[in-house]
């Protein structure tokens, strides 16, 4: 092996892949894929992989000046376009290489799916937790009032404490429906619990046994939360406490 191998030998391999956090937005990071050193330039929520050297001179491209969307050659005046390669100035007048940036789309579909089932949940809890406001006596928050305490206080110390333990309830029920849903981001390609027990049925052929685990790992995870839920409501509980509507 040569001494001039020896440098490329240490870059990143970006067929193995790297960590998008080792490309902030505006930075540079040069690697190789196979024998030819690669630049790779974010800008905003695009990549672009192009030839790390300059095709007039081989001017390292990693320490060239980035002004829009395109990258400046140090040694001279040359410049490229990260989007297509092409030599926009002279002295260089050949377009540089350039590589298809792919990312992992596994991320792309966990925001998604979390995303979605959060806007979902959140809008039925916040129906719950208005529901529960409404159910306390009036007379909790005219006492709140009588004694000096703000609206903002009279929420905080009097009415959300007793509201919040009255849709614990329901709020078992939303986390347990929560975790069901969550079966829905298979749809979305994200390879959640039903996507793989589809996923191993399909290798093997044992759809039984593949949706018989799956089921009990469901019904494992939603008693735990079930019990945990009662756990809290049971501690939390004001004796003789019943809401007796909003009149």
């Amino acid at each position: 092996m040569s001494d001039a191998d020896e440098p490329q030998k240490t870059l990143p391999d970006f067929t193995k892949g790297v960590p998008a956090a080792d490309v902030p937005d505006g930075g540079k990071l040069v690697g190789r894929v196979g024998d030819d050193e690669v630049l790779i330039v974010r800008l905003g929520g695009e990549l672009f992989a192009i030839g790390a050297h300059c095709t007039h001179y081989q001017g390292p491209l990693g320490e060239g000046l980035i002004v829009g969307d395109t990258v400046r050659c140090p040694w001279h005046h040359a410049h490229f376009c990260l989007r297509t390669g092409v030599a926009l100035a002279a002295p260089a007048l050949d377009p540089l290489k350039r590589w298809v940036v792919q990312a992992d789309p596994a991320h792309a579909q966990f925001l998604s799916a979390v995303l979605c089932l959060g806007l979902f949940t959140s809008a039925r809890i916040a129906e719950q937790v208005r529901a529960g406001i409404q159910s306390l006596p009036r007379g909790q928050r005219n006492a709140g009032m009588a004694v000096g305490l703000t609206e903002l206080q009279v929420y905080r110390f009097v009415l959300l404490p007793m509201a919040f333990r009255i849709v614990i309830p329901p709020l078992t029920s939303e986390t347990m429906n929560l975790i069901k849903n969550s079966s829905i981001a298979l749809t979305i390609g994200l390879a959640e619990l039903t996507f793989r027990s589809r996923e191993m049925g399909e290798y093997t052929f044992r759809f039984f046994e593949a949706f018989s685990a799956a089921t009990l790992i469901y019904i494992a995870i939603g008693m735990t939360a079930n019990r945990v839920m009662a756990f809290v409501e049971k501690r939390v509980a004001v004796p003789g406490f019943i809401a007796s509507g909003g009149k």
